[in-house]
């Protein structure tokens, strides 16, 4: 076995382990079983459970043998945040975004050959147990005053909404996941985010009572960037990992504008490059960071691994197309509009002059400003440089998704929409 420890240390993946020597030890002697859970409180994972999800790929090619689950029970209760407490879910919309959730996982990990990735829901243990086995067998090894010094736990408890009996209860459940995991599977590592330290300690120590055996914990650390903002936040919202909820365009392009700073920390914790293609890639944000190479490496490698090689291409064509000299007609309409949707914009329509167009989209104040813009032949349409001041908007310069692209000078793009056009 090699020594995939080190390889996640090198690529920033480890924040806490319980005992680092055993823990290397074991992975040594492996293989072993690990698993993290997620639970299903939207419809899509995000940014942070991508990090999570490239650990248990990393273990899985490294031998060993993966457990991904899906909270249908911790789900309806909810991990207690530090401010108020949540909403709580119907169980019909709990198990929906458990089954989207487990669709969306399957193709981050192996789940064929000889050692296949194995998916749980924690609803499948919890159902049918009545409170007072509950009680009696699980309650019964947690101390309260342990529960007490978890810091969401004590936010709450000195707050003036306090905390629910049921949230309060939250770490209860999550541990009898890693009793139960170890019992069925002979589980002995759970890995998470640093935020996740106290529950992470509430599975372990539940094993070590129940079982008398020691297990283990890893936890990955918290991203920022170099202003301390975490990562995987656009604009106030989340960066998610569902295509109908953060699109391939808008995921690669979040990628492509990080800083300099951040880039290579990115490029170790999310994808599979080598040691010496990292270090090529930080020679050239050294000598060359205008070209950006490093950014491009890691907007296709991250959009690939979440979306598929035909989803990046798609968006690296529309990229090339909007910014470069790419062609636009050759893009669908669902990229198209994605890679448009940010963009300044405004209705227009076929006959339109272009003039009229060009103050209807934003990117000139008046019709005097837009014949002089294309009379210095500033403006084009979708790509080709307008040289008439009495050109209209044919039909055939809608494209796919009934847009058109206005352009005024080399970098002020608009989106033309033309809400009659048939989409396709």
């Amino acid at each position: 076995m090699a020594d995939i420890l080190d390889e996640l240390q090198w690529r920033g993946l480890v924040a806490q382990t319980t005992d680092e020597s055993a823990l290397r030890t074991a992975l040594a002697d492996g293989p072993i079983t690990a698993y993290c859970g997620f639970d299903p409180t939207a419809p899509s994972l995000h940014f942070g459970n991508l990090v999570q999800l490239v650990v248990l790929r990393h273990l899985q090619k490294a031998g060993h043998r993966v457990i991904c689950l899906v909270g249908g029970s911790t789900g309806l209760i909810g991990d207690p945040r530090p401010t108020s407490e949540r909403v709580l879910k119907t169980k019909e919309q709990t198990a929906e975004w458990v089954r989207r959730i487990q669709d969306q996982v399957r193709p981050f990990l192996d789940t064929g050959g000889e050692n296949p990735a194995v998916f749980v829901d924690n609803l499948e243990w919890t159902a049918g147990l009545s409170a007072l086995d509950f009680l009696r067998d699980v309650g019964k090894h947690f101390r309260v005053n342990q529960m007490l010094k978890k810091d969401a736990i004590a936010a709450r408890l000195s707050s003036d909404e306090g905390i629910s009996y049921t949230e309060f209860s939250y770490q209860l459940l999550q541990g009898l996941d890693y009793l139960e995991l170890y019992r069925q599977y002979g589980c002995t590592l759970q890995t998470g985010g640093s935020d996740q330290w106290g529950n992470l300690v509430a599975g372990s120590d539940l094993v070590h009572r129940a079982e008398g055996a020691s297990v283990h914990l890893l936890t990955t650390p918290l991203l920022t960037d170099s202003s301390g903002e975490k990562f995987g936040k656009s604009a106030g919202n989340a960066i998610w990992l569902s295509a109908d909820m953060t699109s391939p365009y808008a995921f690669y392009q979040y990628w492509l504008n990080v800083e300099d700073a951040s880039v290579v920390t990115l490029l170790k914790v999310l994808t599979e490059r080598t040691r010496g293609e990292v270090e090529e890639l930080v020679r050239q944000v050294a000598d060359e960071p205008w070209k950006r190479a490093a950014q491009r490496a890691l907007a296709a490698d991250v959009t690939t691994l979440v979306h598929g090689a035909t989803a990046t291409a798609a968006v690296q064509a529309a990229s090339e197309a909007l910014f470069g000299t790419g062609d636009l007609r050759g893009l669908d309409g669902p990229t198209l509009r994605d890679a448009t949707a940010e963009l300044p914009g405004g209705t227009v329509a076929t006959g339109m002059s272009v003039v009229d167009a060009l103050v209807a989209v934003g990117l000139v104040d008046s019709r005097n400003a837009a014949r002089r813009t294309i009379g210095e032949g500033g403006a084009s349409v979708n790509g080709s440089k307008v040289a008439d001041v009495e050109a209209v908007i044919e039909e055939a310069d809608v494209l796919a998704g009934g847009v058109v692209v206005l352009r005024r000078g080399r970098r002020n793009l608009a989106a033309g929409r033309v809400h009659d056009a048939p989409t396709p």
